[in-house]
C-alpha cells in the first residue's frame, strides 16, 4: 500500500533523503531473523569436542 501512494507523481518532489531513510524501519520493524529467541547470556554445550 505504501509502495503505491509514493508511487504517485506528488511524492518524488516532497520527499528528502532523509524521509526515504525513515521508511525503512517501517518495512523492517516486524521480522525476526530468527525463528527462536537467542540467550546471548549462555553458552551452548557442543559435545564431542574436546
Amino acid at each position: 500500500m505504501l509502495q503505491d501512494v509514493l508511487a504517485e507523481p506528488q511524492w518524488p518532489g516532497l520527499l528528502t533523503p532523509a524521509d526515504r531513510r525513515g521508511l525503512t524501519p517501517l518495512f523492517w520493524g516486524h521480522v525476526r531473523p530468527y525463528s527462536v529467541r537467542l540467550d546471548m547470556g549462555s553458552r551452548l554445550e557442543i559435545g564431542g569436542l574436546g
